[in-house]
């Protein structure tokens, strides 16, 4: 095995070069490009799970983990108290600046622990199982702003904008983004399948009815009569559409 270290100094002109770090909150980070040359990772072996990502729970998997989130709320009734003093604050002066680092400094501390969880949950899935199954979410749909236009407005404006925070908060996106990359390192596959209807229909049936889900955590079928978890039961379903799949 070989490695060597490589440094692009990115350019923005001739005779000039851009900035090869990034600031954060706390400081500057310069980050270096590593190659390494390693075997091509052989068919993992192992089983294959669903999992059915959510808000109230991180995600549910096919057999039968409820995974719970990592919670934010007293950082964010931290952040609120922070913002509200902030703007009684005369703008740039020092007092101001003090206040909008601190500020700074807690987001990225926010952000830090979400991506620990997610690098940690990433690495135990990537690690246990050959194939893993999501559904092809559209992100960006899901937390499109919920006041909409003057022509089409938003309704439930108010729950509508707690749940496209919740979503964020969680870090979906980016937890299928680490989980694709270690899944492929250790010879696996991450698949994805659609996601209509999956909240509704039946594991062991597969009868799709509305009124399947009770509740939120309820799931009972109306035609034959399973009952469980549903957020268990949409699991099932996507493990069942990926090995169809």
């Amino acid at each position: 095995m070989s490695s060597f270290t490589a440094i692009a100094w990115p350019t923005d002109g001739p005779g000039r070069r851009a900035s090869a770090g990034t600031r954060e909150a706390d400081g500057w980070y310069v980050s270096f490009q590593t190659e390494t040359e390693v075997e091509t990772p052989g068919q993992a072996q192992g089983s294959i799970i669903g999992l059915d990502r959510g808000v109230a729970v991180f995600a549910a998997t096919s057999d039968g983990e409820l995974i719970e989130p990592v919670a934010f709320d007293r950082q964010r009734a931290k952040l609120a108290r922070l913002q509200r003093r902030l703007a009684r604050k005369t703008k740039r002066s020092e007092n101001w600046g003090r206040l909008v680092a601190k500020i700074a400094r807690l987001h990225q501390k926010i952000g830090r622990r979400r991506l620990d969880f997610l690098h940690k949950l990433s690495t135990r899935l990537g690690k246990s199982h050959a194939a893993v199954v999501l559904e092809n979410l559209s992100i960006g749909n899901k937390t499109r702003s919920a006041k909409g236009t003057r022509e089409e407005p938003g309704t439930h404006v108010a729950a509508k904008s707690g749940l496209n925070r919740a979503i964020l908060d969680q870090g979906w996106g980016t937890f299928a983004r680490l989980l694709e990359y270690k899944l492929a390192v250790a010879g696996g596959t991450l698949l994805f399948v659609p996601a209509a209807g999956s909240s509704q229909e039946c594991s062991a049936c597969g009868q799709r009815d509305a009124n399947n889900r009770v509740s939120r955590d309820l799931f009972v079928c109306q035609a034959c009569g399973y009952t469980g978890h549903a957020d268990i039961n949409a699991a099932k379903v996507i493990l069942r559409r990926g090995i169809a799949a």
